[in-house]
């Protein structure tokens, strides 16, 4: 009964390494032309959301640059808030990095990064190409940058989160909860309050005095 039951598990693992074995071994017989399609690192259903995956990845890329745009705008002599500054160049930086995660994510998986389509992730007419903004239109817009990043990354989940084995991917799930829900969760929360708070204290008797202290703040805690 042993024997069997050693047997029956050999010949499991044998199924499940069979398409990558098949390769070598047509190989070495010099019955194929050196392709092994299926040693890779691709398993599961992680191909289900690949597309989506550099999608979100240009996305972030498109971001970060819109981001350093916003920095540089409130960074110059003339408008001179160094806390808007320093809040957007954090998440230019910040954006950069996530899309080095997701590229690393890629390629441990099998995948290959392609640049030559375009990002549809934003809505047409969501956004002007105008950067130069007043302070609290800038906040509004890059809270709503980080809810799009924040929906991207529920989609992809909720794909690779359904009950079928052509769609779910238990370690997409990990790394997406892991790498980027907590952390937009609590990026939207900290924007929304900085929208809030900045559009309060434009009511006041001074809003320039107001937005001047608002902006000295985030210069403290960024």
């Amino acid at each position: 009964m042993k024997g069997l039951i050693i047997v029956s598990l050999l010949t499991f693992g044998m199924v499940g390494a069979e398409f990558c074995y098949k390769n070598v071994h047509a190989f070495c017989s010099h019955k194929v032309d050196g392709s092994l399609i299926h040693c890779t690192s691709n398993f599961s259903s992680v191909h289900s959301v690949m597309y989506d995956l550099e999608s979100y990845v240009k996305q972030h890329l498109s971001q970060s640059f819109q981001y350093l745009l916003m920095s540089t705008n409130f960074g110059n002599y003339q408008k001179n808030r160094e806390g808007l500054s320093k809040l957007y160049r954090k998440l230019s930086d910040d954006t950069w990095e996530d899309s080095i995660h997701l590229l690393k994510y890629i390629t441990k998986r099998g995948g290959t990064m392609r640049f030559d389509s375009l990002v549809h992730s934003e809505p047409v007419g969501a956004f002007t190409n105008v950067f130069e903004m007043h302070e609290l239109e800038s906040l509004s817009r890059a809270l709503d940058m980080s809810k799009q990043l924040a929906n991207k990354a529920h989609h992809i989940h909720g794909e690779v989160t359904k009950k079928n084995d052509k769609y779910h991917d238990a370690d997409t799930i990990n790394f997406l909860e892991d790498k980027f829900v907590e952390k937009h969760t609590k990026q939207i929360r900290d924007l929304a309050g900085h929208v809030n708070d900045l559009s309060d204290l434009t009511k006041s008797p001074d809003p320039s005095l107001a937005i001047f202290l608002f902006d000295e703040y985030l210069k403290s805690i960024y």
